[in-house]
């Protein structure tokens, strides 16, 4: 029966922990110029809908170095855009390909390649949930830290679909977070639900002093997502005051780090002394795409 992976929740904490393990040792191998050729003869078909800079080079980088083949298809030059139907392309990549990543405007728009498809799909990102942001994030603070256990998170600002991943990953990592935004931004209601339902620490606030408070860690994403520019005026009178800069570093621990999945507005949701400052792991995070999925890709096309 094939796996996909379209939540971080569909992974077990077991999982989890291997695919971090696996991730940590092709991190070493490629430190030390080392092939590691495991999905010789298999290809990745790469769905874009929405435009990419990491997503696309660390997926293409990643099954190059793992001995795959990665192939990029802007959705626009595709016959679904055209208006085949999902479920007919699905079905005819899945003669041709070994697995299929999708970064998609609609989370339901992968959930119909999956249902169709009868190989591996994965969610690059979807207006519900970014799981591969979180594999990355979450080996990043396991790194610095040294485990996730009863770290205190902060997340500032939209309550968006890293976030949504983020508040669904507590019940993985055993990891607190408090979510600050804005009213009417709030994650959305059914993954807090859920995350609490399943045994995920969350909570909400409004006040960004309030959610970054002795935090670990303190995480921020862009106010104005792909789909958003038509609120961008409204969005930043409603964040300017969600910044992540030093004056509210000053509420976190002295020890606390910073992560941005990037790309970043500097001067918006994040100042540029705190990117470039020493509580920054934005590029351990960054370069951290490219190992965990490259882990992943390994556990689910491997076979």
């Amino acid at each position: 029966m094939k796996k996909d992976f379209l939540s971080i929740l569909d992974i077990s904490k077991g999982e989890l922990e291997q695919i971090l393990c696996e991730a940590g040792q092709l991190k070493t191998l490629k430190k030390e110029g080392k092939v590691h050729d495991v999905l010789r003869g298999k290809n990745l078909a790469m769905i874009f809908e929405k435009s990419s800079t990491r997503t696309h080079i660390s997926f293409e980088v990643g099954m190059n170095e793992l001995g795959g083949h990665a192939l990029f298809l802007n959705a626009r030059d595709m016959q679904i855009w055209r208006g085949e139907e999902i479920r007919d392309t699905a079905r005819a990549a899945s003669r041709y390909v070994s697995g299929l990543m999708i970064r998609a405007y609609k989370h339901s728009t992968i959930e119909e390649f999956a249902r169709h498809a009868t190989i591996p799909v994965i969610n690059g990102l979807s207006d519900l949930e970014h799981p591969c942001q979180l594999l990355a994030d979450i080996m990043t603070i396991q790194e610095h830290f040294g485990s996730t256990r009863e770290l205190r998170v902060a997340w500032v600002g939209d309550g968006n679909n890293v976030c949504n991943s983020l508040i669904l990953s507590t019940v993985l990592t055993g990891m607190n977070v408090t979510v600050a935004t804005p009213r009417g931004y709030e994650p959305a209601e059914e993954i807090v639900k859920k995350a609490h339902a399943i045994g995920g620490k969350v909570t909400l606030v409004r006040k960004p002093e309030q959610a970054v408070k002795d935090a670990d860690i303190i995480v921020t994403d862009t106010w104005i997502s792909m789909g958003d520019d038509a609120e961008r005026e409204e969005r930043m009178r409603v964040f300017r005051d969600y910044t992540v800069d030093a004056t509210l570093m000053r509420h976190a621990s002295p020890d606390a780090r910073v992560l941005h999945c990037l790309p970043a507005h500097r001067g918006q949701e994040i100042a540029d002394e705190v990117m470039e400052g020493g509580q920054s792991l934005v590029w351990d995070e960054a370069e951290n795409r490219l190992h965990a999925q490259k882990a992943l890709l390994v556990r689910m096309l491997k076979k």
